[in-house]
């Protein structure tokens, strides 16, 4: 098994995280309809009509082994998605994107495990040196999260992107190091102990 080329099933207690198939597309269409997320302008979630272009965009760059991408499931039904993007297994870096949750599930505690997930894997089976983690410079709430699981800011890429409207974008740069996995992983584990149920008696 090659860690960088073969996608795994991630499993934890609020959340799975399965590979991206061409039969997602209808549930990847209703999670941007909980929300309207793609009217959010500082995001790139695909509005129900493009999900098609994006799903075929996803699973080219699969094919071409620069990235990974995933559905998220909790409670039987898909509530998002999410992928390692920009893969570069030479230098053991890869990024944490494209990621995105129906409204009726942000604020719990799924983006905190997917994130626990995702990073275990990258840094405990891939062997990766550093995970990045981007975003809009306008979207401060997207900003905080990140800073929240434990990631430091790098700095912030000028004029980096033109937007599907045409709007040039700022992008946000956070990293975690593998020498601060240990410490970053303790403090998911924590966020997410405040989730749990008590244990029965």
């Amino acid at each position: 098994m090659n860690a960088w080329q073969d996608q795994p099933r991630l499993e934890g207690q609020h959340a799975r995280l399965l590979p991206l198939e061409p039969a997602h597309a209808d549930s990847i269409a209703e999670v941007s309809r909980d929300g309207r997320l793609w009217e959010l302008f500082f995001t790139r979630v695909p509005s129900p009509d493009d999900v098609k272009g994006w799903l075929d965009t996803a699973l080219a760059e699969k094919a071409a082994g620069r990235s990974m991408p995933f559905v998220v499931e909790a409670d039987g039904r898909i509530v998002g998605a999410t992928r390692y993007l920009r893969m570069n297994e030479a230098h053991r870096r890869l990024e944490i994107g494209a990621t995105f949750y129906a409204a009726s599930v942000q604020r719990s505690p799924v983006n905190t495990e997917c994130k626990l997930l995702l990073l275990g894997h990258a840094f405990e089976v891939m062997g990766c040196n550093v995970v990045q983690i981007r975003t809009d410079w306008l979207n401060r709430a997207s900003q905080r999260a990140i800073e929240r699981l434990g990631a430091k800011r790098d700095g912030v890429l000028r004029n980096h992107q033109i937007a599907v409207d045409g709007r040039i974008r700022d992008i946000v740069c956070y990293s975690i190091i593998a020498t601060e996995w240990a410490g970053v992983k303790q403090n998911l584990e924590f966020l997410l102990s405040r989730h749990r149920e008590p244990a029965p008696q």
